[in-house]
């Protein structure tokens, strides 16, 4: 395995090649300001003209085209749309304009991993991974704080897709902290992995606590400050990402270690490896994806349903109330 660095990329890569954004975006928006700012000519594709998007790249001052415009004109093009929507601006915008050596960038795995978005064999195919969410992008490449990502090569037919794999991450801010190398498939399925596996489990126990704790007749407040809106938790996450998980375990008091090591005997009794052993096998055999299709095709009832029943919970107005009363208090 491999951890790339910027010191292992090449800008000039990118030197009279126009690099396509396809998608002005969450994701999109941060990555075209980063590029142009490390000097990269960076051109915008949107679904369509005078669209929000494509009037607010305007503003910011890129030139921008429908994604077929820009398709045709960058030999780099990076898709940054969403998941779901991907396969068929491919297939009908982005495949007609493919010409022998150009480069297709992704930012995730998914599509190729699953089979919706299949390259023709005459081009490069490369990947490059933000480990942090869109909004931070931005934020952390001014201010030189960097963050992690992944980076693959899923095709490389002109012997040089890590060179300009490797240069779109850098001028992106994505080798600042490090990139480690995976492949195509291991990245979408670790993402999918951490999405499935371990968010529901922390929203779980979140809300799950707070409801043990307003029965016992904790004071509401009280008990969602203390359980994420203070950021105390976000500290010892914050300590793990720098030193490691066990280190931040270890600069708690000797109390909070001895509560924390003794009750976690108790959580390895829990079904918990098998739910999650369940998971990353759906994840790999594709039946997520396959289930997510479905989802789509019918208009995501099912996602919606979800969610109603989860703003419906009580625990939400309990937590808005909290947050302006504690933002009244310290105005």
């Amino acid at each position: 395995m491999n951890i790339f660095t910027e010191r292992d990329a090449d800008l000039s890569i990118l030197l009279g090649r126009t690099v396509g954004i396809l998608g002005y975006g969450h994701l999109g928006r941060p990555v075209a300001w980063n590029l142009r700012d490390s000097g990269v000519d960076v051109r915008i594709g949107c679904r369509e003209r005078n669209s929000d998007s494509f009037n607010r790249a305007i503003d910011d001052g890129f030139l921008v085209g429908l994604y077929e415009d820009i398709a045709q004109e960058a030999p780099i093009k990076w898709l940054m749309l969403p998941e779901e929507v991907m396969p068929q601006v491919y297939m009908e915008r982005v495949f007609p304009h493919l010409r022998r050596g150009d480069t297709l960038a992704f930012a995730s795995g998914y599509n190729l991993t699953f089979g919706f978005v299949e390259p023709p064999p005459t081009v490069d195919v490369v990947m490059i991974a933000p480990r942090i969410g869109a909004d931070s992008v931005r934020e952390r490449f001014l201010d030189g704080r960097g963050f992690y990502s992944m980076v693959a090569v899923g095709q490389d037919t002109t012997s040089a897709a890590w060179a300009t794999c490797l240069a779109l991450a850098r001028a992106a801010g994505m080798l600042k902290r490090g990139a480690v190398e995976v492949t195509v498939e291991q990245e979408a399925h670790l993402d999918l992995f951490l999405q499935q596996a371990i968010i529901p489990a922390v929203y779980h126990i979140f809300t799950t606590a707070a409801q043990v704790l307003s029965d016992a007749g904790y004071p509401d407040e009280a008990a969602m400050m203390d359980l994420y809106i203070s950021g105390e938790l976000n500290e010892v996450i914050n300590r793990a990402e720098r030193e490691g998980l066990l280190h931040a375990v270890r600069k708690a008091t000797s109390t909070a270690q001895f509560g924390m090591l003794t009750r976690l005997e108790r959580y390895q009794d829990m079904p918990m490896q098998r739910i999650m052993t369940t998971i990353l096998r759906d994840i790999r055999s594709g039946a997520f994806a396959s289930e997510w299709q479905r989802e789509n095709a019918d208009g995501q009832p099912r996602l919606r349903r979800l969610l109603r029943a989860q703003e419906a919970l009580e625990l939400w107005e309990l937590e808005q109330n909290t947050l302006e009363r504690l933002k009244r208090a310290s105005d």
